[in-house]
């Protein structure tokens, strides 16, 4: 709980700043220059005094609070200025992921699905290009409250990484093979957030699984609540201007509360109940947590909140976690021209089924 606090009275204040900054933009729009000086100048002075020998007879409390001032005016600093730390990404990386984006969609448009939709779905859910949907397909995910599902988000690219370990457990499980699996995982899918457009939940996505394969790396406890923390304040660094998007802030809404609600919900059943009731109460719990946090969001930016997500979620989330990996070995093995037909007949059966049961859902 000690880490969690100091990581935190870093965290807050700098989200604080940044926002503080974001919003006084929004009503003085010449302001980037003087809170630019101002803000660096408190920094400067505060880490002078952090510095200072005198520092030693200040207690515990003092020293928090210089910190969290520097990380606060630090916040506003780099949201007031253009200098961004963006990552130089070479561009013919970014133009090769993007071509190869291109070709997994029109890959999955020749793939022989009876039902055109299908095909549509599978490239909404592995390349979020969705074009291709019909309006009543559109329709049924977003008065069911599961428009999440067809936007690439942190559930794509997690299912994404765990396909990605379960096939490089092949390594073994030495200390070098440990590293090269992290590495491998990154690589794969950091290229296959910038395939698919690199969203700001995507990256959320990918951050959270570098730190998660670092900690793994170096032999780190992993917590999801330091990870969050952490995740946010290197993205914010990133990209400050992300705090304003609607989706970089559902994004994080969502993992604040799997990361702070969930454990408690989840303590209302035994863990090491495996029964089916245990687990639709854990998938309930998760549920409830990301609505809990990004139900006043959504209500804000859409003026509406689905009533029954809750449903929507306990069906759609296993399916989905179901689709997407068949989906990919459907599209590995119709490139090779080697996909049996029974494949492609369970894969469409399955997105049917939801598409079905989603469509129930809204019309309720």
């Amino acid at each position: 709980m000690t880490v969690e606090r100091e990581i935190a009275g870093i965290t807050l204040p700098f989200i604080a700043g940044i926002a503080v900054q974001a919003y006084v933009q929004t009503l003085f729009l010449h302001s980037s220059q003087w809170t630019a000086t101002f803000s660096l100048s408190i920094t400067l002075l505060m880490t002078i005094c952090l510095l200072h020998p005198m520092h030693r007879t200040w207690n515990r409390r003092s020293a928090r609070s210089i910190i969290s001032v520097i990380f606060f005016t630090c916040g506003i600093f780099l949201s007031s200025t253009s200098c961004f730390i963006h990552p130089d990404i070479p561009g013919r990386l970014i133009s090769f992921a993007s071509e190869a984006g291109q070709s997994m969609s029109d890959t999955i448009n020749m793939i022989g699905f009876r039902n055109n939709n299908t095909n549509a779905i599978i490239n909404a859910l592995l390349t979020g290009d969705r074009t291709g949907l019909s309006k009543e397909v559109t329709e049924a995910f977003r008065d069911s409250g599961a428009s999440h599902i067809l936007a690439i988000s942190g559930l794509h690219l997690g299912i994404i990484h765990s396909i990605v370990k379960k096939i490089l457990l092949i390594l073994g499980n030495s200390p070098c093979s440990v590293k090269i699996r992290s590495l491998t995982t990154i690589a794969i899918c950091g290229f296959y957030s910038l395939a698919v457009g690199a969203g700001a939940s995507v990256i959320r996505a990918f951050i959270f699984i570098s730190m998660y394969e670092t900690s793994a790396m170096t032999g780190r406890y992993k917590s999801l609540r330091h990870v969050l923390m952490a995740a946010i304040t290197v993205h914010l660094a990133i990209s400050p201007e992300s705090i304003e998007e609607i989706g970089f802030q559902l994004s994080y809404a969502a993992m604040a509360g799997i990361a702070f609600i969930n454990p408690r919900l989840s303590e209302f059943w035994p863990k090491d109940d495996k029964s089916i009731a245990g687990r639709m109460w854990r998938a309930a719990a998760l549920s409830i947590s990301c609505q809990i946090t990004t139900g006043p969001l959504a209500y804000i930016y859409f003026g509406t909140l689905p009533k029954y997500f809750l449903l929507t979620n306990l069906i759609a989330l296993p399916l989905t976690g179901i689709i997407i990996p068949l989906s990919l070995t459907t599209l590995v093995l119709s490139c090779s021209d080697i996909c049996p037909e029974i494949l492609l007949r369970a894969t469409e059966a399955l997105i049917q089924a939801l598409s079905e049961a989603l469509s129930i859902i809204s019309s309720m």
